[in-house]
């Protein structure tokens, strides 16, 4: 079979839809450049969950991936591949690393947080509320980032001084425009307010995740505590992890609402629910689009001829599967009636997403808080003018200008 050529994947994002569609017209599998590094992304859903929960493919770029040295030096994403957390482990060591996070995502823990995101969005709800009658309002930066920064803040018990300090760095992780310089500059920062965090909960410890963690580190006793770099990465992993997918979510499922007055006419009418409009949100506008990187321990035989060979990285292409035609009737289309909504928003296997019922929980809460109290809702510009965020990872909007009320 001859050799596909390379397709390049767009650091900016600027037209993801049309660069999924071109990914799923390669095939189950696509060769691609990912900002220099060679990987086979993965679009047809079937063959992304086989290869997500195969013993044939790991995380663990150190032992699995021939490029790894090289590539950690030279690759933008470097941060992403050299993590020692469960994000980047595999086998027994993922095990071990997900068994100690479990229990800060158990359902009876996430179902206590109920109350506390109630009380987060009707705070920022009244902030809006107080604003002038017809200013324009941006709902990321006032709604769709203030409320998922505060719920794993508390959760890891971040202090509010350190909010914005790690905002900043944790986008960068996600700008997948910067120049390796720039990103290694980003993640020294990152680290630094990771230590910063680390040595105050060490002085004085909560009852937080982050102060559990420690404890863990700690406790080497059977050999099974965090190491202290497995203790930073698993910090950088939970913040990372809940605050920006959240804030995408949130975008795109208020941008969904703000631009599909239909299917909000459908909830107001009770012929759909709000977790509907969540799970379809995912599906149509997964908040991550592509996950690097996995690689192949043997060669992977694909069902057209092709072979993932041994060493290969492979690129799950989620947002790209999940509008998979062969999966979703109409795939293209954001209908939260369809009754079949499954989606890869969350990943598949053993790296599911511990933070999701927490994910999927702030949502709904925020579009059943914000439609109920602010029932004109409506874009301030047309929708095309909005612009995407600089990343190929990443699946939000750079502003979400809306006028809360009717004009007179």
């Amino acid at each position: 079979m001859p050799e596909q050529p390379l397709l390049v994947l767009d650091a900016t994002g600027a037209d993801r839809h049309a660069e999924h569609q071109a990914l799923r017209a390669q095939g189950p599998a696509a060769r691609v450049d990912l900002l220099g590094v060679n990987a086979w992304a993965i679009a047809d859903p079937e063959l992304l969950k086989r290869l997500l929960t195969s013993p044939d493919v790991s995380k663990d770029g150190r032992a699995h991936w021939p490029a790894f040295h090289r590539t950690i030096t030279e690759w933008p994403l470097a941060l992403w591949i050299a993590v020692e957390n469960m994000f980047t482990a595999y086998g027994p060591n993922h095990r071990r690393l997900r068994r100690m996070i479990a229990p800060a995502f158990s359902a009876r823990r996430i179902a206590r947080m109920q109350h506390a995101i109630d009380a987060t969005v009707t705070t920022l709800l009244d902030g809006l509320a107080s604003r002038p009658l017809h200013e324009v309002v941006d709902l990321r930066e006032h709604l769709a980032y203030p409320l998922p920064i505060t719920v794993i803040s508390q959760l890891m018990g971040v202090p509010e001084s350190q909010w914005s300090d790690f905002r900043q760095v944790v986008d960068g992780v996600f700008d997948t425009t910067l120049k390796p310089g720039e990103a290694q500059d980003n993640a020294a920062r990152l680290y630094e307010h990771l230590d910063r965090l680390i040595a105050s909960k060490h002085r004085s410890p909560g009852d937080d995740m982050t102060s559990l963690l420690i404890a863990a580190r700690d406790d080497e006793s059977d050999g099974s505590g965090l190491t202290h770099q497995e203790l930073r990465d698993t910090l950088l992993l939970m913040i990372s992890a809940g605050y920006e997918t959240t804030v995408n979510a949130i975008d795109q499922s208020l941008f969904t609402l703000l631009t599909h007055p239909d299917q909000l006419k459908s909830v107001r009418t009770g012929v759909i629910t709000w977790h509907d409009i969540v799970e379809e949100t995912l599906r149509h506008e997964s908040a991550v689009k592509h996950l690097p990187l996995r690689y192949a321990i043997n060669d992977i035989p694909l069902s057209n001829g092709q072979t993932i060979t041994r060493g290969d990285a492979i690129l799950a292409s989620y947002a790209a599967a999940n509008r998979h035609p062969g999966w979703h009737a109409d795939a293209d289309t954001f209908d939260a009636t369809r009754s079949f909504k499954d989606h890869l928003a969350f990943g598949h296997g053993v790296h599911y997403c511990l933070g999701a019922p927490l994910a999927r929980m702030e949502v709904a809460t925020v579009l059943q808080f914000l439609f109920s109290r602010f029932p004109d809702i409506r874009l301030a510009v047309p929708a095309s003018d909005l612009k995407p965020v600089p990343s190929l990872i990443s699946n939000g909007h750079q502003t979400l200008p809306v006028q809360l009320h009717a004009s007179n």
